[in-house]
Parts: C-alpha cells; sequence; structure tokens
C-alpha cells in the first residue's frame, strides 16, 4: 500500500489576560478552552506507538498555564502543571518555535523579532526541558522571505508555509509544490519550508470523517511519484470542533481515534510522522519563493494581512509600534539596559499580539495601553 504522511499541526494561543477575563465573565468558555488542551494527551494515550503530533504553544498562553496563581485557580478544572509534563511527551507532541506575543511578524520591526523568539525559547526551554526546536511556526502563518536569516540565526531547521503563498522557482507540478519540503533562501541564508495544505485544513477546522479525510489523501496523492507529506495546520483550542467536550463531537474522538484505529489495523495508508523525521529519511527537493502572506482567517484569504491592517485605526496602531520600537532600540544604543529599558520592552513586544489587530479596531486599544506604558518608562530613561 502507498504510504501517505500526514503532519498534524495545531496551534494554540491565548491572548494576555484573556483566560483569567473569560473565568470571570464566561466560565463555561474559559473550562471549555482547557478542557480542549488537556484533552489532547489524555485522547493519544492509548497511541503512544503511533501518534504524531506538533504543537505551537504561545509564550502568553505558556506564561499562565504555568502560573502557580493560574494553576490554583483553575484546580479542579484541569491540573495545568500536569498538562505541562504531558506535553513534555516527545514520542506523541513535537513542539514548534514561535513568538512570545504571537505577532504577524512581518508586520511589526524587524528589530523587535529576535526578542519575539528569543524570549519564546526562553520559555520553551524551561517548560519543555530541551534546547533545540526544530521548526518554526509563525504566528497567523505570516511569513515573509526576510525572516529566514533570523530563523536560521535561532537555529530553526525548518518553517512552516501556507500554500496560496509558495511560488515554485525549479519546475514542479501541483503535488510536489503541496506535498513535499522545499528550500527557501534569503540573502545568502536557507531554510527548509513545509507547506499547509489549506483545503484539507479548512477541512481540519471545521470538522471532518477519517473515511473522507483518507479518500482526499488518495486524490491528491495518487499522481506522486515520491513519499508525499500531507501537512495540515489549525487552531487547537478555538471552534466547537475543538472545544466540544462531547466524545462524539470533537476533533480527536471522530476523526483521530478512528485515524489511529486504522492505521493499528493496517487498513489505511495513512501514516503519521514528524516533520523531523520525514526530513531525516526523505529530505527537501526543489527550490521556491514563499510570498509575504498569513494563512486564510475565514473570511480573508491571508494576502496583504488585511485582516490586521484593514482599516486606518489598526494602520495607526502599527505605525506608532514602529515609531516606539525604533526609540526604544535608539535609547538601548546608547544607554544600554536597566530595569526602565526592560518594562519599556516587553510593554512594546506586548503591544505587537496579532489580537490586538485581528478583531478590526475592538482590540486597538490594548495596543495603544502597552504603547502608553512603554512610553512612561522610555521617558524616564531621557529625564523628561
Amino acid at each position: 500500500m502507498h504510504e501517505i504522511y500526514h503532519a498534524l499541526v495545531l496551534n494554540l494561543h491565548q491572548p494576555p489576560g484573556n483566560l483569567e477575563y473569560l473565568l470571570e465573565h464566561s466560565e463555561w468558555e474559559a473550562k471549555e478552552i482547557l478542557w480542549a488542551m488537556d484533552r489532547m494527551p489524555r485522547s493519544i494515550w492509548p497511541y503512544e506507538d503511533i501518534a504524531r503530533v506538533h504543537l505551537s504553544l504561545s509564550g502568553t498562553l505558556l506564561e499562565v498555564l504555568s502560573n502557580h496563581d493560574f494553576q490554583s485557580r483553575v484546580y479542579g478544572t484541569i491540573k495545568c502543571g500536569d498538562l505541562l509534563w504531558y506535553l513534555q511527551n516527545t514520542r506523541v507532541f513535537e513542539i514548534l518555535g514561535t513568538g512570545y506575543y504571537h505577532p504577524v511578524l512581518p508586520l511589526i520591526p524587524e528589530n523587535d523579532w529576535e526578542d519575539q523568539l528569543g524570549r519564546w525559547q526562553g520559555i520553551g526551554r524551561h517548560l519543555f526541558h530541551r534546547n533545540d526546536f526544530a521548526g518554526f511556526w509563525p504566528p497567523e502563518m505570516g511569513f515573509c522571505m526576510e525572516m529566514i536569516p533570523m530563523l536560521k540565526k535561532m537555529g530553526y531547521r525548518y518553517v512552516l508555509v501556507d500554500s496560496k503563498h509558495v511560488e515554485p522557482i525549479d519546475p514542479m507540478n501541483w503535488q510536489e509544490i503541496r506535498y513535499r519540503p522545499h528550500i527557501a533562501e534569503y540573502d545568502g541564508e536557507e531554510i527548509i519550508v513545509v507547506v499547509r495544505d489549506r483545503d484539507l485544513s479548512d477541512a481540519q477546522e471545521s470538522g471532518m470523517n477519517y473515511g473522507w479525510f483518507e479518500h482526499e489523501l488518495h486524490e491528491r496523492t495518487k499522481w506522486c511519484d515520491f513519499p508525499p507529506l500531507v501537512t495540515t495546520c489549525t487552531d487547537g483550542d478555538n471552534g466547537g470542533w475543538f472545544r466540544n467536550a462531547t466524545p462524539k463531537g470533537n476533533f480527536w474522538h471522530v476523526f483521530y481515534e478512528e485515524f489511529m484505529e486504522q492505521v493499528r489495523r493496517g487498513e489505511t495508508a495513512g501514516r503519521p510522522i514528524f516533520i523531523s523525521n520525514y526530513l531525516d529519511r526523505f529530505g527537501a527537493h526543489g527550490r521556491v519563493k514563499v510570498n509575504t502572506g498569513a494563512w486564510n482567517t475565514g473570511w480573508h484569504h491571508g494576502v496583504g494581512f488585511v485582516q490586521w491592517t484593514g482599516s486606518q485605526m489598526q494602520k495607526d496602531a502599527l505605525e506608532r509600534v514602529r515609531i516606539t520600537s525604533d526609540a526604544l532600540h535608539e535609547l538601548y544604543a546608547e544607554m544600554g539596559d536597566s530595569y526602565n529599558m526592560e518594562q519599556a520592552r516587553w510593554h512594546v513586544l506586548r503591544a505587537e499580539t496579532s489580537c490586538n489587530f485581528y478583531w478590526g479596531e475592538a482590540w486597538v486599544d490594548r495596543c495603544h495601553a502597552d504603547l502608553d506604558q512603554a512610553w512612561e518608562f522610555l521617558n524616564r530613561l531621557k529625564g523628561c
């Protein structure tokens, strides 16, 4: 039977203070989110020999899950410490690096990229007890070629990109573009790009059974003369398909359990795999350019980042982020590190959170609130 490799990628993110707010104002929604995360390792335990899942967890989510006060507050709903321990299981989870405050990286100043990535690696290394993370998840799949040198500097082997934006440089057919890792190069630095299948990811997000998915795997890869890697990426804690607490109404029990059972019985060509293991066995082939863009958000295709830049208020807030970041880096070059500098820095980084811009103009004030705080500390440094 022709083996079809499947890389499952789930993104988990909660903006700063959101879970705490929901516990106060919408307790059931908060519990659904927490249960969705806690359900992942529990659903996989019976299949540790074959299950393979990639997880991206934002720094702000890891921060709250590891906070002792929050852990005490939700004790009885889930045990956050136990959850973080379960996610250290390298047999079934490959943890992806990301940006700490979940920014759309191409929309924020390049000078802040290293801080966003480095701060995530700090908490990731601490909580997952490892030094290296092979893959990088760009928040909102927001990617541009200019990111490649920084990703290489931070030690990443591969980065996930959306199929909408991949443009071949070497000759390759439709199947090769989608179902084979490639090489992208910028300014003399190369990185492997792993392509998300947008159509199958949409189905994963909204709900599907394994019979339908298996049919799609066969139809989409039947002309492949190479071992295909089908990569599906969605949020893992948003939407009823992942939050539904009813066993017969969520992703893990309806889709993934059936997938694993068929793999175990030898009744399917689908094979879960870690991207790193696929690359070790089959490598990457062909050169591509990845056009600047994000993943689709349900009502937008990700080209031009209109979801985050569609109004003048959003544009003005992003411009103020740039101005504030420039001022911070100028002062840092002159004065070095200090308490006030560090306080200003993390407020700027938090102002860059993608959620501040995702909801149209509804959360833009959160960006400005952090920038106001940043300027207070910067003005102290300037003696204003």
